[in-house]
């Protein structure tokens, strides 16, 4: 018997959802992410409960206790239950009743076997009691240990109910997949074989997923997956990843955290990514960052005109372009860039010079400056 012990199930506020479930007489089993995540060691983020019952029957135990419950998709089975500020998603079993690609009609189900079969991957088809002790009705443990990354049943048939599935199967191989022990066979042939698919999903839903893919510590590996398997092709038309996984070993040298949109900058350029319906804030970054690092301004430059951190992911894209390695006082250079502040205003040149002879004599002292290593005094620019 197995059993899982973390302070997120254990905690009172999970303890008293539960609680109130199951004095009613209704079933409520932890799934997907957070039994996952804790059978790996990984941090869990959001709490996902199974029950037999029906979501107005949740609402009702809910109500009699006392605890606050949100219908967020009660027409799919899902209410939100907040519980000392927490939220835990309470979902009935379900079935599918019909796909079409992008979204399904589910009818609830009686049984975890049923609400089992429907889900995506082996690794997202295990459940916990509210003891942690772990329910594995479609044997997908083995797959977990070994961190191989299987679809539920028939590969093609689980794409073909919604083929972001694979896309997501890539996404969940660069988190949780062994890089080393490769891919599933058969579900990349699946996959190769259901590319007119994804033709049919939405570039929100391509976006999101894309970026979460791109969040993992190294996702060159199922990105170069995907292109072999026409996913990346398909998807991303252009693409070309020979960038990305330079990026990813750079932002290593330097210590920096994931940036899916530096990585998605090495992926492809503005027209793409403006296909994947990201926010303007989004877009914007990664315009900028392939725009400054097809420039030549140094890395002391970029740091003065962008701020220390666009500047270094900006070498970092440059490098990765020109396969070539960082320099090795990259982050120095940046850096004193950042700090400094330059020395010069319009004021300091009026009234000898207005209007656009301002402006140019302003920038040409800048210029200056910066070429100088930022080591010209205000006196040395105007005694110029």
């Amino acid at each position: 018997m197995i059993r899982i012990a973390e302070n997120w199930l254990t905690s009172p506020a999970t303890q008293r959802v539960c609680k109130v479930l199951t004095d009613g007489g209704a079933q409520a089993l932890f799934v997907g992410g957070c039994v996952r995540n804790a059978l790996l060691g990984a941090p869990v983020s959001d709490i996902d409960i199974s029950t037999n019952v029906h979501p107005e029957r949740v609402m009702e135990l809910a109500k009699a206790a006392g605890i606050k419950a949100v219908p967020t998709g009660i027409e799919h089975g899902t209410v939100t239950l907040v519980q000392a500020g927490e939220p835990f998603e309470i979902t009935t079993f379900r079935r599918d009743v019909e796909t079409d690609g992008r979204r399904a009609v589910v009818a609830f189900a009686d049984t975890i076997e049923e609400d089992a079969a429907r889900r995506d991957f082996t690794m997202n088809a295990i459940y916990a009691q509210p003891d942690g002790t772990v329910i594995d009705p479609l044997g997908g443990l083995p797959d977990l240990h070994a961190r191989r990354v299987r679809f539920i049943g028939t590969a093609a048939h689980r794409i073909r109910e919604d083929f972001l599935r694979s896309l997501r199967f890539f996404r969940f191989h660069a988190w949780y997949g062994d890089a080393e022990a490769g891919f599933d066979a058969d579900s990349l042939a699946a996959i190769a074989d259901n590319l007119v698919g994804l033709e049919r999903l939405s570039r929100e839903r391509v976006g999101a997923e894309t970026l979460k893919l791109l969040g993992a510590p190294d996702p060159a590996p199922s990105v170069a997956a995907m292109r072999t398997s026409g996913v990346l092709g398909a998807l991303l038309p252009g693409a070309d990843d020979r960038a990305l996984a330079p990026v990813v070993h750079f932002e290593g040298e330097l210590g920096r955290s994931p940036d899916p949109l530096l990585r998605l900058a090495a992926l492809c350029g503005a027209e793409v990514v403006g296909t994947l319906r990201l926010s303007k804030a989004q877009l914007k970054a990664v315009s900028s960052l392939r725009a400054a690092a097809s420039g030549t301004a140094s890395a002391a430059e970029l740091g003065y005109r962008l701020g220390a951190d666009p500047a270094l992911a900006t070498m970092i894209l440059r490098s990765a372009q020109l396969e070539m390695p960082l320099a090795a006082d990259v982050t120095r250079d940046v850096e004193k860039g950042a700090r400094a502040v330059f020395p010069v205003t319009a004021k300091d040149l009026l009234p000898d010079y207005k209007g656009r002879e301002l402006g140019g004599k302003l920038s040409q002292l800048e210029r200056d400056w910066i070429e100088s290593g930022f080591a010209l005094t205000r006196a040395n620019l105007l005694s110029t």
